[in-house]
């Protein structure tokens, strides 16, 4: 059973949205890389033993992390619920978007730009597919605990189009497009 066959976490009676797919040439690429590199330090570390003996197992370590991290991608989608939509990226984002909250949503295929103040991009290979605007500030907390007040969240989700008609159903505002 591979990765992208895997129930996705947290789920429950949730629509689970992905996200992943976009990353996975990229992550195969960056591992192979990281193989490769791993293979020829190996080789030019040949004369040092102490050096020569550390680096398959550091890069064992990264070809892991980097496997891990697509991972947690696919195994934490976007989910919607009847009242609640969660933004996730891998481990590190989880906000919680109430759909009362949503003023409007918007389907439009961005690249990452500047970070603006009430603003949240969660870029998939430097691009976004979902605009949502909100009615009411969230509080997206990051990775070390800062805590930012959002009032327009981009994100990225495969299946966007339907993402888009479902929570504008479930929020009961007019789909922007």
């Amino acid at each position: 059973m591979g990765i992208t066959e895997r129930t996705a976490v947290g789920c429950g009676r949730a629509q689970a949205f992905g996200y992943a797919r976009a990353r996975g040439p990229v992550t195969a690429g960056l591992a192979l890389v990281c193989g490769i590199e791993t293979l020829t330090m190996s080789v030019l570390l040949r004369n040092w033993p102490a050096a020569h003996a550390v680096m398959p197992f550091l890069g064992v370590c990264t070809i892991v992390l980097v496997v891990g991290l697509h991972a947690a991608c696919v195994l934490r989608p976007h989910l919607l619920t009847a009242d609640t939509l969660r933004i996730r990226s891998a481990a590190h984002v989880d906000l919680r978007v109430p759909l009362d909250a949503i003023a409007s949503v918007r389907r439009e295929e961005r690249t990452t730009r500047r970070r603006t103040d009430g603003e949240l991009d969660l870029p998939v290979g430097s691009r976004t597919s979902l605009t949502l605007e909100l009615s009411a500030a969230v509080t997206h907390v990051t990775l070390l605990g800062r805590r930012r007040a959002v009032r327009v969240i981009r994100f990225h989700a495969e299946d966007g189009e339907r993402l888009a008609r479902t929570l504008s159903t479930l929020a009961r505002s007019p789909m922007d497009s």
